[in-house]
């Protein structure tokens, strides 16, 4: 039995309650366990508990997750998008353009440190670069990114996040408006960052005191964004948003559903993905097969079901930048999707079976099928956390 503590406040119906903060006997509920099913339940609940235990296993909930095709009409485009430039062609363009904004995003944390207005079209010419490189080819910004060494800086995220988020919404065949109206919130949706202690600001809380401030960066996001002149008028508003919740169990608000403005439902998606993959102690570490599973367990829940299956499909088996272990015992890194064979993309061998780097590095399309052997094909074994490979990107394809 798994049972997961949560304050009252973010209780959602379907939620099986099965222990309190309390004795039983101290409450008016007649049973020892129940499925939070009405507003009379959670008021009783709110006068006499801080806190709960629930078990997800006992859930009661709908399929939320199911989605129809009427579902997939209402957040997909009809932009078609060809890949202008390979990977390899794309790659010195995609790191200038990322070189670039980390320049930006460095003096806009300065700007706003000292108090000092952000530079609006600076931050629309970083937005810019990133959905330009993103529409020619989207795997090389892809794997600049996630190869590029995290820090606990602030913001020192919010490029891959942008690049994540520009990616998604090329493959929802978006315009490339929305594209780069995606990309810049991603830069600029954690601005309010600057304003916390740098410490907790790279973490994250660890206590309720903590939380409670954490979540001011919503807000503080909110007043530098619509205090900057030259920014998309709906910036602001949807900088609010990535902490909010499907079901309603997020903040600052606690919107749900169709209240939440479809850039702010992407937001929640990309920026969870992204900390449930960034490396200790700034996230999770998680591979990214395990990061999808919680985001797919969770649709209809924390996330838009459709947007959250559309995700799935975006990343890929196998994501760009992942590291993984072939049959062969070398370690690779993929650089490229296969869209019809999504089980066989094209890697970078850059470790052989006894763990020494390989330079050159090899590189295979594995739905070309490459031999290990004479009659054993190249196949990918598992993936590894991000950070298992340390790897220079300025040393890809020289």
């Amino acid at each position: 039995m798994e049972l997961r503590q949560i304050p009252v406040e973010e209780l959602t119906f379907g939620m099986y309650i099965s222990k309190l903060d309390r004795p039983w006997t101290e409450t008016p509920f007649a049973f020892q366990g129940f499925v939070l099913k009405s507003d009379k339940q959670r008021d009783a609940l709110k006068k006499y508990c801080k806190h709960v235990f629930i078990d997800l296993e006992k859930e009661d909930r709908p399929d939320v997750g199911k989605v129809t095709a009427q579902d997939l009409a209402k957040i997909r485009g009809t932009t078609v998008y060809k890949e202008a430039a390979s990977v390899e062609v794309e790659l010195p363009k995609a790191r200038n353009a990322y070189v670039s904004t980390t320049v930006v995003m460095r003096e806009l944390s300065r700007a706003v440190e000292i108090g000092n207005a952000i530079d609006s079209s600076r931050s629309h010419e970083a937005a810019t670069q990133i959905a330009e490189s993103v529409v020619r080819n989207p795997d090389a910004m892809a794997l600049l990114t996630k190869l590029q060494e995290n820090s606990g800086a602030t913001l020192s995220r919010a490029v891959g996040i942008s690049v994540m988020m520009a990616i998604f919404g090329r493959f929802l065949q978006l315009p490339v408006e929305q594209i780069h109206v995606l990309g810049m919130l991603g830069l600029l949706q954690d601005v309010g960052k600057l304003k916390l202690p740098a410490d907790l600001a790279a973490r994250g809380p660890i206590n309720p005191e903590e939380t409670e401030l954490y979540r001011t960066h919503v807000n503080h996001s909110f007043r530098i964004l619509g205090s900057t002149p030259g920014l998309p008028p709906e910036l602001p508003g949807l900088a609010s948003l990535h902490h909010e919740r499907f079901d309603g169990s997020g903040y600052p608000r606690g919107l749900r559903g169709d209240a939440i403005a479809m850039p702010g439902l992407i937001a929640g998606i990309v920026d969870t993905y992204d900390t449930l993959t960034a490396p200790r102690p700034f996230g999770e570490s998680l591979s990214p097969g395990n990061a999808l599973s919680i985001l797919l367990k969770e649709r209809g829940k924390q996330f838009h079901p459709a947007l959250v299956e559309q995700f799935i499909q975006c990343m890929g088996v196998f994501p760009v930048g992942s590291v993984v272990e072939l049959n062969s015992g070398e370690i690779a890194i993929v650089i490229a999707q296969n869209m019809v064979r999504r089980m066989q993309p094209r890697i970078m061998v850059v470790q052989d079976a006894k763990g020494n780097r390989l330079l050159p590095y090899k590189m295979l399309d594995l739905m070309k099928d490459p031999k290990v052997r004479p009659n054993e094909p190249y196949r990918i074994q598992r993936t590894l956390e991000y950070d298992a490979v340390k790897l220079d990107p300025r040393e890809l394809f020289l």
